[in-house]
């Protein structure tokens, strides 16, 4: 139990002293009926109905499989409607679980109900928890329930008999209350307002615990769930989306309604989301989307070809050379890798690549699970398990994953409860589902990613030292983007794979070279949403500095002479540092300074991943060495506009010119 727990109940048995009551005190019931109560459930209709039909449905297995009770309260206390199992109750206090009822700490002593209007977060209270000794014979999980305005609208309780499993109550709590919010959120604003919902998966987009964000056409912030400040931060309202996230407006109207799209945050988080459009505009129907030949502008659904990932970097040709060895064998692998490098486009080419591909990966994000419900997920449960266990079971992903592969994505955060369980059935290769004494073979390749150094977990106790070893049979690590050799192929795909039309589109060497230098802290996805942008603004134009995006331009810390596409040499000469159609032993060609013209940069570029010729750079212009452009930079008294424009650069390219020198 932790130190926050105990606070919370220590100063709520303050509190019932303060009101006069004592441990033997018995409950105090106030019924509110006729006029009153009925005025009550006209004021919360709308809280009712979203509850009764919008969410409970989805958790019927809750009220038809346990002997627990579903409570529905205003802000008052005041109950207004419960479902579920009452028979538990009535022979204890029936008057107090009745519609109307009140359940604040001043009537009924320390309670899950009271206690979370006091304290306005989610409460559990136990058994031996209750102030009054007669309330004793239950236990209660409640969350409060906020409004758009993050004004509390009231609270959702569960309760049960004491002594019944209830491991799993908060985390129900927990969804249920988030699922009713968010609900509350859509009916109030889906009629004339976008509705933007992301989640760090694409595959939880439609769980209750994304986050939630409401603007209008001109993408200003009307309103937020709580995950969504939990996320971004507080104070939302009023914000753009382009301060928010890393995207333009248009590129978001513009993507086909319902389909993930990728997004980057300002602190360069990476997310996926859905926007849904207005059900009836105001006024006239908006239709901001473009027509495209592709249907989505994410990473396509299509799985690549574990080859194909080897686009020249050798680092990343390593990593996949290693794991293929091990493809076929028991030996567990451990990828290592930054947020958005790919880590879960690698597994799944490994995955098809093997003897396995015929069964399903299943691949788990063990960040994205609720702590609550991660062993239940993972391990499934018998009918009857727990309250809320759904009444046929259910198999869990570990059974899923049976004779595939199974991907532990960021295993570093599962909670040491489940990561004994799961050292257990790496162990023994079997097994028990919650509340089963039947335990059940299992045949899978493991495959686990972290973005943390688990020997640190390790050191720090927050990850078991003989899991840690179960799990590392090899070690692998994907570099991240900013260290890539191979970029320039990365980016001729990702162009290929996200452009408007069959032309191939182009990039000026200005851009090229600042997608080539720039850090991206976001890695691949960060490239996406960039390339994305891009293309959009720029049609079929050639795509410039003018099309990316002005966060990209402004918050841009270039590594310090970072490798660059065509580099001068004493001799002045082009040496191309990475060809894109060799292997790096073969990566020498030089081409004389004055040879150079769109055409032959193009065909120093090579081929593309796929085969095509590249026509990726053009107006390729003449490189200036140090002392020509600085001689410039001072006939114009330092000025970094005029500079830039006799130069026929981008203001940030020069600034980052400077920044090496150590002007700026």
């Amino acid at each position: 139990m932790d130190d926050k727990h105990q606070s919370i109940i220590e100063q709520s048995w303050q509190r019932c002293r303060q009101s006069g009551l004592s441990h033997s005190s018995n409950p105090t019931v106030e019924l509110e009926t006729g006029y009153l109560f009925n005025q009550a459930l006209d004021e919360h209709s709308g809280l009712i109905k979203t509850t009764h039909h919008k969410v409970l449905p989805f958790y019927d297995s809750l009220l038809a499989n346990s002997n627990c009770l579903i409570t529905l309260t205003d802000t008052n206390g005041l109950v207004l409607k419960n479902w579920g199992e009452q028979r538990f109750f009535s022979k204890h206090q029936p008057d107090v679980f009745q519609n109307g009822a009140h359940w604040r700490e001043s009537l009924i002593g320390t309670n899950a109900i009271g206690t979370a209007l006091e304290t306005g977060s989610i409460v559990q209270v136990f058994r031996d928890e209750h102030f009054l000794t007669s309330n004793r014979f239950m236990m209660g999980s409640a969350a409060p329930l906020f409004d758009s305005e993050r004004k509390m609208a009231g609270v959702l309780s569960i309760s049960s008999d004491a002594y019944m499993p209830t491991s799993h109550t908060l985390g129900m709590v927990k969804l249920m209350s988030q699922a009713i919010e968010n609900q509350l959120i859509a009916s109030q604003f889906q009629d004339d307002q976008y509705l933007l919902w992301f989640n760090t998966s694409p595959e939880n987009i439609d769980s209750q615990w994304s986050s939630l964000l409401v603007f209008n056409e001109d993408g200003v912030i009307i309103s937020a769930n709580r995950r969504a400040e939990i996320t971004l931060g507080q104070g939302l309202a009023l914000q753009r989306l382009d301060q928010l996230f890393d995207v333009k407006l248009t590129q978001v109207l513009s993507h086909p309604h319902y389909n993930p799209m990728s997004l980057v945050s300002h602190s360069k988080h990476n997310f996926f989301a859905i926007v849904t459009p207005p059900k009836m505009p105001v006024g006239r129907k908006i239709d901001y989307r473009i027509p495209t030949k592709k249907p989505s502008n994410t990473l396509p659904k299509v799985p690549i070809e574990l080859d194909k990932l080897n686009m020249g970097d050798p680092r990343l040709a390593k990593a996949i050379s290693q794991a293929s060895r091990l493809l076929n064998t028991d030996i567990p692998i451990l990828i290592h890798g930054e947020t958005g490098v790919g880590k879960e486009v690698f597994v799944n080419a490994l995955h098809l690549a093997s003897d396995r591909k015929h069964a399903p990966m299943i691949a788990v994000n063990c960040a994205a699970i609720p702590a609550d419900l991660v062993e239940s997920e993972l391990f499934g449960y018998e009918k009857g398990a727990f309250t809320g266990a759904n009444q046929k079971g259910y198999i869990g992903l570990i059974r899923k994953a049976d004779k595939g592969t199974l991907f532990l994505d960021e295993i570093g955060d599962m909670p040491m409860n489940v990561q004994a369980r799961l050292l257990r059935v790496l162990q023994e290769r079997q097994v028990t589902p919650l509340g089963s004494t039947t335990s059940y073979p299992v045949n899978f390749k493991l495959v686990s990613a972290t973005h943390c150094h688990l020997k640190n977990n390790v050191e720090q106790g927050t990850f078991r030292q003989d899991l840690y070893y179960r799990v590392t049979g090899l070690n692998i690590t994907l570099p991240p983007l900013r260290e890539r050799t191979d970029k320039v192929v990365l980016i001729e795909h990702l162009l290929s794979t996200f452009s408007l039309d069959d032309q191939q589109p182009k990039l000026n060497r200005e851009v090229l070279e600042m997608f080539t230098s720039h850090p991206w802290p976001g890695n691949i996805r960060q490239m996406v949403s960039v390339i994305q942008i891009a293309l959009a603004m720029a049609g079929t134009e050639t795509v410039t500095a003018d099309h990316l995006p002005d966060d990209f331009l402004l918050d841009a810390e270039y590594q310090s002479t970072p490798p660059s596409i065509l580099a001068v040499d004493s001799n002045e000469t082009y040496q191309c540092i990475r060809s894109s159609n060799t292997r790096p032993a073969e990566a020498n060609t030089s081409i004389t300074k004055n040879s150079v013209t769109d055409a032959v940069v193009t065909d120093a570029l090579g081929i593309d991943a796929l085969g095509k010729r590249n026509e990726l750079v053009t107006g390729a212009s003449t490189m200036i060495d140090n002392a020509q452009w600085l001689n410039v930079y001072e006939q114009h008294g330092r000025n970094v506009s005029a500079t830039a424009k006799q130069l026929n650069i981008s203001r940030n390219t020069l600034y980052k010119r400077l920044r090496e020198q150590g002007l700026r």
